[in-house]
C-alpha cells in the first residue's frame, strides 16, 4: 500500500502483484532443498535429539523436561513465526522482502543447533531450543510466503505438494541424521551443517522482488499489533481454514510427540530399538507421502477443487491415531504409519493451496501465513499439557502407563482417542469454508 498515491493495476510492484508466471524448475528445485533443510533442522531434534538429551540430564523427569523443552519451544514459534513474517512484508532491501530473513533464519538455526550440542542442563536446552525456534521460524515464514509471491493461484497445489514432500525429506533426513551419528552433540552438529548446505543454494538464486519503500506505510506500533487479529467477521475463510488446521495439528501432534515413548514405555523396545523404530516409522510415513502428495496436488489443480481433498484425507488421517490407541502393537503401528502418510500427503499439499487462497491481502502475506502458521505451532504447546494431564488423571484412576511392554496402557488409548476427535472436527469443519471449491 502506497503512502504517496493511490495504487492502481499498473502501479503495482512485483513485490505486490499476484504472479502470472511459473518461476521456473530450478527455482522450485532450490526452494525444494532449502525447505529439506529447514524441516531437517526443527525435526531432528523434536524426533530424536530433544528426547535423548532430557533422558541423559534426567531418566526420571524425562518426559517432564521433554514437554517444557518442546512447549517453550512451541511457544517461541507462535510468536516468532507471524512477527518475523511481518517484518518480512515490511522489509525493503534490494535483496528482497524475503531473502534476508531466510538467510538470517538459517544462520541463527544452524548457531542454535551448536550451542545445543554443548547444552548439559535443562535451561541451556530451553535456550538453545527457543533459539534455534526463532531462527528457523523467521526462515520458514519467508519461504512459506515465496510461493504466493511467485506461484500463480492455478499451479499452488502441484507446489503444495512439493512442499510437503521436501518436509517428509526434511522430517526423515533429520531423524535419520539423528540417529546414525551416534551421539547427541554429533547430532546436532551434523543437522546444522545439513541445514545450511541446504539452504545456500537458494539464497543466491531466490529472484526475491524488491519492495519500493513507497509501497510501506510509516511503521506504528499500535497498528503493528493489532494487525495480527484477523477479524473472523471480516474474514470468515481466513478464521475457518486457522480452526481447521489447529485442530488438526493438535491431533497429529498428540500422536506424535510421546511417540519415542510409547514404544519403550507400552511396546516394550529399549532405547536403541525404539530410536531405530522411530525412524523406520518415519520413513513409512514419509515414504507414502510421497507418493501420494503431489499428484493429488496436481489433480486438485485440473479440478479446481479443495475442500473435498482436504475433508476426506483428514478423515483417513484421523483414523490413525485411533489404530495406535486401540492396537497398541508395532504391527498396527506400521499400518497407523502408512495410512497416515497417504491420507496426510493428501491433506498437506491441497490444505496448503486452499490457504493461499483466503489470504486477505498481498500486501501481508508473510504475517499472514504466519498467523495461519501459529496453528501448526500452537498445538505443540498445547499437545505436551494436555498429553501430561490426560495421562496423569488415567494414572491417578488405575491406568497407569504400562512400563514393561507387556501389556496395554488405558492412558495411551486416551490420549489417541482425543487425536482422533480433534482431526475430525478439523476435517468436518473445512465445510464452512465458502469461498474455495
Amino acid at each position: 500500500m502506497t503512502v504517496e498515491e493511490p495504487v492502481t493495476a499498473r502501479s503495482v510492484p512485483r513485490a505486490l502483484a499476484e504472479p502470472t508466471e511459473h518461476p521456473g524448475a530450478r527455482w522450485v528445485g532450490l526452494l525444494t532443498l532449502a525447505s529439506i533443510g529447514l524441516w531437517a533442522g526443527f525435526f531432528g531434534p523434536i524426533q530424536v535429539l530433544l528426547a535423548q538429551q532430557a533422558e541423559a540430564i534426567d531418566p526420571a523427569d524425562k518426559e517432564q523436561i521433554l514437554a517444557l523443552v518442546t512447549g517453550l519451544g512451541a511457544l517461541t514459534s507462535v510468536i516468532c513465526n507471524p512477527v518475523a513474517g511481518a517484518f518480512s512484508d515490511r522489509t525493503t532491501l534490494r535483496a528482497g522482502r524475503r531473502l534476508p530473513w531466510i538467510v538470517g533464519g538459517a544462520l541463527g538455526g544452524a548457531a542454535g543447533l551448536v550451542f545445543l550440542s554443548a547444552a548439559d542442563s535443562v535451561w541451556w536446552m530451553v535456550l538453545g531450543w527457543c533459539g534455534v525456534q526463532a531462527s528457523l521460524n523467521a526462515m520458514l515464514a519467508a519461504v512459506t510466503a515465496m510461493v504466493p509471491d511467485q506461484v500463480p493461484v492455478s499451479q499452488r497445489g502441484r507446489i503444495g505438494g512439493i512442499v510437503a514432500v521436501a518436509q517428509t525429506v526434511g522430517v526423515v533426513g533429520g531423524a535419520g541424521i539423528a540417529a546414525a551419528t551416534g551421539s547427541i552433540a554429533t547430532g546436532y552438529l551434523a543437522t546444522a551443517a545439513f541445514l545450511v548446505v541446504l539452504a545456500a543454494p537458494f539464497c543466491f538464486s531466490a529472484n526475491d522482488a524488491a519492495l519500493p519503500p513507497a509501497y510501506r506505510e510509516p511503521f506504528d506500533l499500535g497498528r503493528f499489533l493489532r494487525s495480527f487479529w484477523i477479524s473472523p467477521r471480516a474474514h470468515p475463510d481466513f478464521a475457518w481454514a486457522w480452526l481447521t488446521r489447529f485442530l488438526v495439528n493438535l491431533g497429529n501432534a498428540l500422536g506424535l510427540l510421546y511417540l519415542l515413548y510409547f514404544l519403550q514405555d507400552v511396546l516394550g523396545f529399549t532405547s536403541d530399538e525404539a530410536e531405530n523404530r522411530v525412524f523406520t516409522l518415519t520413513a513409512i510415513y514419509g515414504g507414502t507421502l510421497m507418493l501420494t502428495a503431489v499428484g493429488f496436488g496436481v489433480w486438485s489443480d485440473r479440478l479446481g477443487r479443495r475442500k473435498v481433498f482436504v475433508i476426506w484425507s483428514g478423515l483417513v488421517s484421523a483414523c490413525a491415531s485411533l489404530m495406535l490407541g486401540a492396537g497398541q502393537s508395532w504391527p498396527l503401528a506400521v499400518a497407523a504409519a502408512l495410512v497416515m502418510g497417504c491420507s496426510y500427503g493428501i491433506y498437506v499439499s491441497v490444505d496448503f493451496a486452499l490457504i493461499t487462497e483466503v489470504l486477505p491481502g498481498a500486501e501481508d502475506r508473510a504475517k499472514d501465513l504466519g498467523v495461519i502458521n501459529i496453528a501448526n505451532a500452537l498445538p505443540q504447546v498445547v499437545a505436551p499439557v494436555l498429553a501430561g494431564v490426560l495421562l496423569a488423571v488415567v494414572e491417578a484412576t488405575g491406568g497407569a502407563v504400562d512400563t514393561d511392554g507387556t501389556g496395554f496402557s488405558t492412558g495411551y488409548l486416551v490420549v489417541y482417542a482425543v487425536a482422533f476427535v480433534s482431526s475430525v472436527l478439523g476435517s468436518v469443519f473445512v465445510t464452512r469454508i465458502k469461498g474455495v471449491r
